[in-house]
């Protein structure tokens, strides 16, 4: 059966640092301060009165909020400047001040964590990857009773990564306050109480990530999963279309998503948006698969995680000691390695198309350093996507790269914690100065 045909083809998405100044502002879905702050970091330099454009306030209201955002140090003045050829009154723009804050990201992948700094405008200052130590792994569950189990694992790797921050901070924060930590991981994750509800890969349940960390360096945490952290990073700082409605794809040793309309990301009465490592990819996908953990062959994880692409490559007869090891046999152009990269982009393709067709977001972003760094692997994953859905017209437009592909880890961290700023802020931040 033939697809219908398609509208014609609509222009490509614009990166934020390529937005005029005539663009629609972002929808923020927080404070009029925060719609401020985000129109000055979109168009900084900035006089007031186009921040009033912008945004939709008034002048008098920019002005107010500006000034709150002087006095806590969050944006800086200019120079005075003129119109043109020295016509009209003279304006003093204003920009986001990376000079005197900081903030901390920690990222808990599977088989290593990840602690860095980032500025107001989301560039990494520096960041540690370490493997996890034996021991700091085991479960983190409840008993009957309610009990905590294994207490002492969840809370060890913590502990473990708020140590390693003073030392990140005493090297590279050059005198700059660190405002906050955000932290991300994969699978399930509840923002709100600062919890991770379930990370089977980890073997944690119901961990008190915020309330660990915030005893344990005593800055504010701000905690989410990293698929809706790195969504909030391209609407920040990324991917300018992200902003109407997006599709974020994490595909790793975990395999998630994250949904957002309008600037606000879906997170479900269970926290559970997100939750595709068991999709279905249907008659063909499993080929010889180890069964899932789920008791299925074909799901969407089983096929394309890291675990599965070394495990393959070993049944091929490439033997490597990581998945770090068989990307960059592919990025050297190994044959084998590579074929291994082509065959997971079309097995994303294949799950991203359903995604597009369930949701039409105006694009997707899939986070996998195949797509983001080798050209034929991106261009397989929208070939497939061109095959298989119904709504896609453009797949060179819909279906994207992370934005952030090489610092992926380090930015989803951060990005908690600058998507909470940005939102409110003028809220309760402990190292800024009050405003009235």
């Amino acid at each position: 059966m033939k697809r219908p045909p398609v509208p014609a083809r609509r222009p490509a998405p614009l990166r934020r640092s390529d937005i005029p100044a005539a663009v629609p502002a972002r929808r923020v879905s927080g404070t009029g301060s925060g719609s401020v702050l985000s129109a000055i970091l979109d168009h900084g330099p900035v006089a007031r009165s186009t921040v009033a454009r912008l945004t939709g306030l008034s002048p008098a209201a920019v002005t107010g909020h500006v000034g709150q955002l002087l006095a806590r140090g969050l944006v800086r003045e200019g120079a005075e400047t003129a119109g043109p050829k020295g016509l009209g009154r003279p304006h003093i723009p204003v920009e986001i001040d990376t000079g005197r804050y900081l903030v901390a990201g920690a990222h808990v992948a599977v088989a290593h964590s990840t602690v860095a700094l980032m500025d107001l405008r989301g560039r990494i200052v520096a960041e540690d990857r370490q493997p996890h130590a034996i021991g700091a792994m085991g479960p983190y569950a409840t008993v009957p009773g309610g009990s905590p189990r294994g207490l002492a694992s969840g809370p060890a790797l913590l502990r473990d990564l708020a140590d390693r921050l003073p030392r990140l901070v005493e090297a590279h924060a050059a005198g700059r306050t660190v405002l906050a930590l955000g932290f991300a991981t994969g699978h399930r994750v509840d923002p709100a109480a600062g919890v991770v509800v379930e990370h089977p890969h980890l073997g944690w349940h119901d961990v008190p990530v915020r309330e660990i960390l915030e005893a344990a360096t005593g800055l504010p945490v701000h905690v989410d999963s990293h698929s809706r952290a790195l969504a909030r990073a391209e609407q920040l700082f990324g991917e300018a279309s992200t902003r109407a409605s997006t599709v974020l794809l994490f595909v790793g040793a975990v395999v998630d998503a994250a949904f957002a309309s309008s600037g606000t990301m879906h997170l479900g009465p269970r926290s559970g948006a997100g939750s595709v490592a068991h999709l279905p990819l249907g008659a063909g996908g499993s080929g010889g698969a180890e069964p899932c953990s789920c008791g299925r062959t074909g799901c969407l994880q089983s096929e394309v995680s890291e675990r599965a692409m070394v495990r393959r490559a070993a049944e091929q007869g490439l033997y490597v000691g990581s998945f770090t090891e068989l990307l960059d046999g592919a990025l050297a152009g190994d044959p084998r390695a590579l074929a291994l990269f082509r065959r997971r982009a079309l097995l994303v393709g294949r799950a991203a198309a359903l995604l597009l067709d369930m949701f039409d977001p105006e694009v997707l972003v899939v986070v996998e350093p195949g797509a983001g760094r080798i050209p034929e692997c991106l261009a397989d994953l929208r070939a497939e996507v061109a095959r298989r859905s119904w709504v896609c017209d453009d797949p060179e437009r819909a279906v994207v790269p992370s934005s952030f592909t090489g610092s992926v880890l380090a930015t989803a961290g951060g990005a908690v914690a600058l998507g909470a700023l940005y939102t409110d802020p003028l809220g309760p931040w402990p190292a800024l100065p009050a405003v009235s």
